[in-house]
């Protein structure tokens, strides 16, 4: 029962990562680097502080008693995720919802389901219990399904004008969107690892009477500001170079302020319930295999991407052979993460 509940909180996960770019389309005449920064703020910043507040009874106190260490190493992890969520937003920007995090997470499931174990030394377990091999096994499905949406894109590709492309996708660009999302996946997979490096401060948490259930909101705090850190910089630098900065304060008759304020910090909470969801899941999978949850929470966000990429019309006039290899695709995700998900509920009874 465990194991179903893990692999609902992680679907829900998914559908709000799977959502969170869609208000950005509704944002008038703002900067790439206006609203991604505003949306950091929310999703960074106030979003893991005020989780924090509700869920966890005291969490000041548990920041006092939290190893050092684990906080250091937590935000610095999360501050290489930034460098992944930062141009995660730049291969939604060139590739579209659908075809974006197809690509992106691919690597980034990869990365993040195998590098922690290896991390907490307990990599044999992959290869000598039977709830190892599911999950190895639900993994090799996962990055099957993932190459499979990956393809329809190639194939959609290859198919349509460039007047097409853009008609969905104002700046489409395959080659430099492929190097962006490669890039962007490997990056993204350290916040696994902030995850694992950040386990003493979920432990000590629990000390102070926090639910096992929300055990890692305190960590959220180190690893999505140092994945602040990054963004900010970056965004700074941007506003700077492009003389931005008018648009936090800028008003015209087709832009209401209060508007996209509202747009890009309703993103950033949904970026954000995506990891509040993701470490509920990961309490629910087992001792020494809540890792599997990665694979899981990424196969849930690229099946609700693929939906929403449909909806939007992002695969409008690709035909019905490559829209059949995209629900493939879709179903053998899905299948990915049940196989996983039976892999960590072995090991809740073994």
């Amino acid at each position: 029962m465990n194991a179903l509940f893990g692999i609902l909180f992680h679907a829900l996960g998914g559908f709000a990562a799977g959502s969170f770019y869609i208000p950005y389309k509704k944002v008038k005449q703002w900067s790439w680097e206006t609203y991604w920064l505003t949306q950091g703020f929310a999703s960074w910043i106030l979003a893991p502080i005020i989780g924090a507040l509700i869920f966890c009874p005291d969490v000041w106190q548990i920041i006092r008693q939290s190893p050092p260490s684990s906080m250091l190493y937590c935000y610095l992890f999360g501050v290489l995720w930034g460098v992944g969520g930062l141009t995660f937003g730049l291969s939604m920007r060139y590739l579209g919802i659908s075809l974006g995090y197809s690509l992106a997470l691919g690597f980034c499931t990869m990365f993040g389901t195998l590098i922690p174990p290896i991390y907490a030394g307990n990599a044999s377990n992959l290869v000598t219990t039977p709830s190892g091999l599911a999950v190895l096994i639900g993994v090799s499905i996962c990055l099957a399904g993932i190459s499979v949406c990956g393809y329809a894109g190639y194939l959609k590709e290859s198919r349509l004008s460039d007047d097409e492309k853009t008609k969905a996708i104002k700046e489409f660009a395959l080659t430099k969107g492929v190097m962006v999302a490669v890039f962007s996946g490997i990056m993204s997979a350290c916040f696994a690892y902030a995850l694992e490096a950040g386990k003493p401060i979920a432990e000590t948490a629990v000390q102070y009477g926090t639910s096992e259930l929300y055990q890692n909101n305190p960590v959220f705090i180190f690893a999505m500001g140092g994945g602040f850190t990054t963004n900010a910089i970056w965004c700074l630098f941007l506003g700077a170079k492009n003389k931005s900065f008018k648009d936090y304060y800028t008003k015209s008759p087709d832009c209401f302020l209060s508007v996209n304020y509202i747009l890009a910090f309703a993103g950033g909470i949904m970026w954000y319930l995506q990891f509040f969801f993701y470490g509920m899941g990961t309490t629910k999978l087992g001792r020494s295999l809540d890792f599997a949850s990665w694979s899981i929470h990424m196969a849930f966000i690229i099946v609700f991407s693929n939906i929403w990429g449909l909806y939007f019309n992002e695969w409008k006039g690709a035909g019905r052979k490559i829209l059949t290899v995209v629900f493939t695709g879709i179903i053998i995700l899905i299948l990915s993460a049940f196989i996983i998900g039976y892999g960590s509920y072995i090991e809740q009874y073994r």
